[in-house]
């Protein structure tokens, strides 16, 4: 899925402030050579959301209503015994089971129930596949003699955590699922089995996730200084039984599969009939999950951005007055170098080389510190600051090479209490547009000269699945769909995605414009129930909600009237 292998750490680092489930690691990497079922049926599923959206983009507001109508005459179901935890095989998508497929229930079934019962069937066998590499992480790995000899006993802690309660959890968990898909080929419902576990049972991720700054860190201080281990790990990485993939990879895994079970619950949850058992089960689970993965972010967020401004507040050479930068409500969201134009416009100084200075920028949530490389390009001096609060950005319009990505940054109110402005050049118009978005990201408060907003509200789906390299980047997967904020001619854009309302930038090349005005308003109605779902049953918008903590985010509500 993803173009780059970062480690934990470094990701944590890189992105200080995103969310969770945006860490791909290098297991991303390595599902190519693993060929694990979960992999291989997500990304199946994954392609199949995408086709239909396709399909629907191509359709009439007719055949599209045609497509749902329900058919009557429905065949008792069989019962299905797959055996998920000890099977060898791959598992496809439910219709294409021989079972299903002799039942005659796909030509009994209307489209939207076969599509609820692939959605389902999805979280099971996704399920399967995690347990089936939890396995071979205890029995190749924790439970290894030789690799146990190498590890003291707080060492072992370090790596492994609590992942045999993680382990109990979720076989206990499996084997509620199997149950219930073995009681007939047309699963009646998975989310009251999800909903159950996720309370009684699935506290143990918070502790293991947490946990996953220190295990990273730890395993590299090990790997380092202990030769024993070192060879032992070698060898277990290159057994045939792991299929090419790493240890990280591995230990990684319950990370994923909370934030995973998440999205597999949402996907039910805008496929379930309204008003019905399944909804409220599927928003239960919805809200016990959403709950969980709010603990781990905050959990892993505190120390990652406590951590990042320890790191940068060590590198920073104040010329007069100090700013304390460390502080548990502040992060950083983007820093980078940018050109700062020096002297007149003149014909003179326009010829020399000098007309711009580099300058070193770290922008935060809610300070931002304009500074400059020492000489040994290891320390950062202090040249001004200001709160985010007072900045304002305005764009300028090209005037040839040396004036083109130029943008005016102004500082209302200094560390002097004085009002400056600043001529910034950027080395792309997308890297200008980034800086604009991120130092002024509300639109009154940065006056651009064109505006990719359109009243229309365009989406777009991701086709590709991209993790984030900056800070202010957004990590999708396939078949995500964002509302289009902004867009830049030379391959990036700014999106929102639905879901869950997160922002950032991603490459164009990874995504497709939804074209079909009706595509897009089930795609917002699709959003709005989940996001009510999050605000509590028939709760409604409420004060605080997303929209208004996003700081301009526009509900899916809203969307829809524009629509």
């Amino acid at each position: 899925l993803c173009c780059f292998l970062p480690t934990l750490v470094s990701m944590l680092e890189q992105t200080a402030g995103a969310k969770l489930i945006s860490y791909q690691s290098d297991i991303d990497k390595d599902k190519n050579k693993g060929n694990f079922i979960h992999y291989f049926y997500q990304d199946t599923s994954k392609q199949q959301e995408i086709e239909q959206r396709r399909q629907r983009d191509n359709l009439s507001p007719a055949d599209v209503t045609r497509a749902g109508l329900p058919e009557s005459g429905v065949v008792s179901a069989p019962v299905l015994q797959l055996q998920l935890r000890n099977s060898a095989r791959s598992l496809s998508l439910w219709q294409n089971l021989e079972a299903v497929q002799n039942s005659g229930l796909l030509e009994q079934l209307p489209q939207k129930e076969v599509i609820m019962q692939e959605a389902m069937f999805e979280l099971v066998t996704s399920e399967a596949s995690y347990y089936k590499s939890l396995e071979i992480l205890e029995t190749h790995f924790l439970r290894n003699p030789v690799l146990i000899h190498t590890l003291s006993q707080s060492d072992m802690h370090f790596l492994f955590s609590n992942i045999e309660e993680v382990m109990k959890a979720s076989e206990r968990f499996l084997m509620d699922l199997e149950h219930r898909i073995e009681e007939s080929i047309l699963i009646s419902d998975v989310c009251d089995i999800v909903f159950h576990h996720a309370v009684e049972h699935f506290g143990v991720f918070i502790s293991y996730v947490i946990n996953q700054v220190y295990q990273e860190k730890n395993y590299r201080r090990i790997l380092e200084g202990n030769q024993a281990f070192r060879e032992a790990m070698a060898s277990l990485e290159n057994h045939p039984r792991v299929r090419g993939l790493s240890f990280t990879s591995f230990l990684i895994l319950p990370f994923q599969r909370i934030t995973r079970l998440k999205l597999l619950v949402q996907n039910i949850l805008k496929k379930v009939e309204e008003n019905s058992e399944r909804e409220s089960n599927a928003i239960k689970a919805h809200q016990q999950l959403e709950q969980i993965v709010k603990e781990c972010n905050e959990g892993v967020r505190k120390m990652s951005r406590t951590e990042e401004l320890i790191s940068i507040e060590k590198t920073l050479e104040f010329k007069s007055k100090s700013v304390p930068i460390i502080s548990h409500s502040r992060w950083l969201l983007k820093k980078g170098e940018v050109q700062l134009m020096a002297g007149p416009k003149s014909t003179r100084t326009m010829k020399s080389r000098k007309l711009y200075h580099p300058v070193f920028l770290f922008l935060f949530n809610n300070l931002l510190l304009v500074t400059k490389r020492s000489s040994g390009g290891d320390k950062f001096q202090v040249l001004d600051s200001c709160t985010r609060a007072m900045l304002r950005t305005e764009d300028l319009e090209d005037q040839g090479q040396l004036l083109a990505n130029v943008f005016n940054l102004k500082l209302l109110e200094n560390q002097e209490e004085r009002p400056v402005s600043y001529m910034l050049k950027t080395s792309s118009m997308s890297d200008k547009l980034r800086w604009v978005c991120a130092l002024t990201p509300n639109r009154r408060t940065r006056f651009m000269s064109t505006s990719a907003h359109q009243p229309d509200s365009p989406q777009v789906q991701c086709i590709q699945s991209y993790s984030s390299q900056e800070p202010d980047e957004l990590s999708i997967e396939m078949a995500d769909v964002l509302n289009l904020l902004e867009r830049t001619d030379d391959g990036w854009m700014m999106g929102e995605r639905l879901h869950d309302g997160e922002r950032g930038w991603f490459p164009s090349r990874v995504v497709e414009e939804i074209q079909s005005k009706e595509v897009r308003v089930q795609n917002l109605r699709e959003a709005f129930r989940i996001q009510q779902a999050q605000e509590g049953v028939g709760g409604g918008p409420q004060t605080g909600s997303r929209a208004g903590v996003k700081g301009g985010t526009t509900h899916p509500e809203e969307l829809l009237q524009l629509l």
